[in-house]
Order: structure tokens, then C-alpha cells, then sequence
């Protein structure tokens, strides 16, 4: 069978970390609330939290961390204050979004919440570009689960394992390959991914200038190699 049997249908980018540099914002607001509640971080905890729904991560705040009060309110409070000041994107996203949504259907599946999902495409000017997107509170669970891709694929209507995933953390990547997708993978610099999620990446590239029309197209095909 040749790479181009199967061609690739349509890409489902991740956004924090990888159209959004807020990775370190939502650790950043999190480490707040322990600090205003006199708590120490847990060894582990920002790495821990990365993907997972605003339930999970909440529950995770309180039962873990211990944080006071509403922590899914409290975070999201803090976020959408960082936000107000400055939404920081990532090098070459608002390009590498137009560049591969002029040739393939676009989704998202992201672990924020809806409301900040919409904010941050709207800031950044691709809210047209995107066909779906689905946030992790809108499926039964968040990443490493693979729910949120398989959803935007069926919404998409491609099937996952024709689809091209971008993402940055472990539990992203993890998630995009549980639900069958090939992952393009660029690991975040202050939060890189384990290696043993890094391995079940397709490709693994430095910056989103490399994520080329090429590239993608390359991979087709290549899940049944």
C-alpha cells in the first residue's frame, strides 16, 4: 500500500502550548492560589494537571493540593485577568493555522474551557478557521483520554486515523494517539514532554514554522506501515 492510499483528511490542533503560550500562565495562577492558601506545590502537580478537564483539575486542586473554596472559580478568575492583560501565542501560530487550514478541515481539542476557548481564537483572529472545537469539559474525559480527539474527529466526520494531531504536552500527545491520530509533536520548552509519550509521535519538530503543508501530507498513510 502507498503513503497516498489513505491521505490525510483534516488536522486537529491542540491550543495551549501549542497556538497559545499559557502553559506557564495556568501554572503560574495555580501556584497562586496554594501560595494565598499557604499551601506547598506537590512535586509532580503542573505536570500532572496538564490536559485534564476543568473537573478533573479542580477535584485535582482540592484533593491534592488543597486548595480552599471553588478552585475551578478561582483559577479561572486569575485566567481570565492574565488574559485581559496579554494573551501570549506561540511563534508562528496564527501562520501555521492559516497555512494548513487553506489546504485541510481544522479542529480543535483543547483542555480549556469553552469560554476561554472561544476568547482566545477571537483574540487571535482564526475563529473562522476552525470547522469544530471541542473543550475537554464538553466529553466524559480530558487528555491522556482520547475523548476529545475522537469527538472532534466524528464532528469533523474523518476518521481518526486519517487525521493529523498538534500537540505539545504528554498528556496531549498520549491523548491524540490513544484516539488513533498521527501526532506531530513540538514539546514545550518549559514543560517538555516525557519521553515515552515523545515516542508515540510521528514526527517531532521544533517550532510550528515546521509544520508544513509537506509535512502533513507525508504522513499519510504511514499508521499502516
Amino acid at each position: 500500500m502507498s503513503d497516498t492510499s489513505a491521505p490525510i483528511a483534516a488536522i486537529v490542533f491542540d491550543m495551549d502550548g501549542v497556538l497559545t503560550d499559557t502553559e506557564t500562565i495556568w501554572d503560574e495562577v495555580r501556584r497562586g492560589l496554594a501560595a494565598q492558601d499557604d499551601l506547598p506545590w506537590p512535586e509532580g502537580a503542573t505536570e500532572a494537571m496538564m490536559g485534564m478537564s476543568t473537573p478533573e483539575w479542580a477535584h485535582y486542586l482540592t484533593t491534592t493540593v488543597g486548595i480552599r473554596g471553588d478552585a475551578a472559580q478561582r483559577t479561572l478568575e486569575g485566567m481570565a485577568a492574565r488574559y485581559r492583560q496579554h494573551l501570549p501565542t506561540m511563534p508562528g501560530a496564527v501562520e501555521a493555522v492559516r497555512r494548513l487550514g487553506s489546504r485541510w478541515p481544522l479542529g480543535l481539542a483543547s483542555s480549556s474551557p469553552r469560554t476561554l476557548i472561544d476568547s482566545s481564537l477571537e483574540a487571535l483572529g482564526l475563529t473562522d478557521q476552525f470547522q469544530v472545537s471541542v473543550s475537554t469539559e464538553e466529553v466524559a474525559a480530558g487528555k491522556p483520554a482520547p475523548d476529545g480527539y475522537l469527538r472532534a474527529c466524528d464532528l469533523l466526520g474523518v476518521d481518526p486515523g486519517s487525521a493529523v494531531a498538534i500537540e505539545d504536552s504528554s498528556n496531549g500527545i498520549r491523548s491524540a494517539a490513544a484516539a488513533g491520530l498521527q501526532v506531530i509533536a513540538i514539546p514545550h520548552q518549559a514543560f517538555p514532554p516525557a519521553q515515552d509519550a515523545l515516542a508515540l509521535a510521528a514526527v517531532v519538530v521544533g517550532n510550528l514554522d515546521e509544520v508544513t503543508p509537506d509535512l502533513v501530507a507525508g504522513l499519510a498513510g504511514s499508521a499502516d506501515r
